[in-house]
């Protein structure tokens, strides 16, 4: 098997690990061709990839409006006998006051139009598009925010958040190799408000919660974001795939990366040990 990757990025780069770790071989490209990835834009040596590739997944988000992976090796890409896959997001359900959303929910009603266009051009493709709502895990969760003092508790009552393990997004995609093209939520089984889980971070660091910001004293990209109030579920990536969640909510989730590292708290660690962190 080898896999190549359009975007090596946070969950792109764990989903190659897990290939690899099945004896396959793996391929990425980043913008800039950074050490042991293809350039972008290098369409010779792409294309010989795109003749080699038994996988293709990509991870790249839209960019001015449209998918740059399409513009670029689209009419490639619809040639391949290739597995494809996806890396999409649950924004393209919009706003659904609270309601559970499934993958027979309309789509293109919120504020990710050039998402939704997306999702919609890799399904006519034949992939498997994972629709991911919030991704966390090492190095990048509410414990990490809440230690570097970033994180805030938002007045926003009735606010909830689907979120997903990065580690269950590996497992989700990995199952998904013998499955069939469609979408397939990858999400945790406990949809919850932000504020809970900023509140259980603080506590598993030993810090008090951080104060409430009014919603209207957000940014206007965190207003949009808050904007939107979903339950996304995944009975469908059980049913098809398999798949279970090893990180069925976000309590689990984060004792399990408290228990890898803990993040030093800024208030007690020493000034340049901040500076290095930042």
């Amino acid at each position: 098997m080898h896999l190549l990757i359009f975007g090596l990025g946070y969950s792109a780069t764990c989903v190659a690990a897990a290939f690899s770790g099945q004896g396959g071989t793996v391929a990425a490209t980043t913008r800039d061709g950074r050490k042991g990835t293809l350039r972008f834009d290098d369409g010779r040596a792409i294309d010989l990839e795109l003749t080699r590739a038994t996988h293709i997944l990509s991870s790249v988000p839209p960019e001015n409006e449209a998918d740059p992976v399409l513009i670029a090796y689209g009419p490639q890409l619809a040639r391949s006998p290739a597995w494809l896959g996806y890396l999409s997001s649950s924004g393209v359900y919009g706003d659904a006051g609270g309601a559970w959303v499934d993958e027979t929910a309309p789509t293109g009603t919120g504020r990710r139009s050039a998402r939704t266009r997306a999702d919609a051009d890799w399904l006519s493709l034949g992939a498997r598009v994972f629709r991911l709502p919030g991704i966390y895990g090492p190095g990048r969760s509410a414990l990490d925010r809440v230690a570097e003092g970033k994180a805030h508790l938002v007045d926003s009552p009735g606010q909830v958040f689907s979120r997903v393990h990065v580690d269950d997004i590996v497992s989700g995609v990995i199952a998904a190799l013998t499955a069939p093209p469609g979408a397939y939520n990858l999400a945790d089984d406990h949809p919850c408000a932000q504020n809970d889980v900023i509140a259980f971070a603080a506590g598993l660091l030993g810090m008090a919660p951080p104060s409430v910001q009014p919603l209207d004293q957000l940014s206007p990209t965190a207003r949009a974001f808050y904007a939107e109030n979903r339950r996304v579920a995944n009975g469908r990536a059980k049913r098809a795939l398999g798949w279970t969640p090893r990180f069925p909510d976000y309590r689990t989730g984060l004792r399990a990366l408290s228990a890898i590292t803990s993040p030093t708290p800024v208030s007690a660690a020493p000034a340049a040990a901040n500076a290095d962190q930042r």
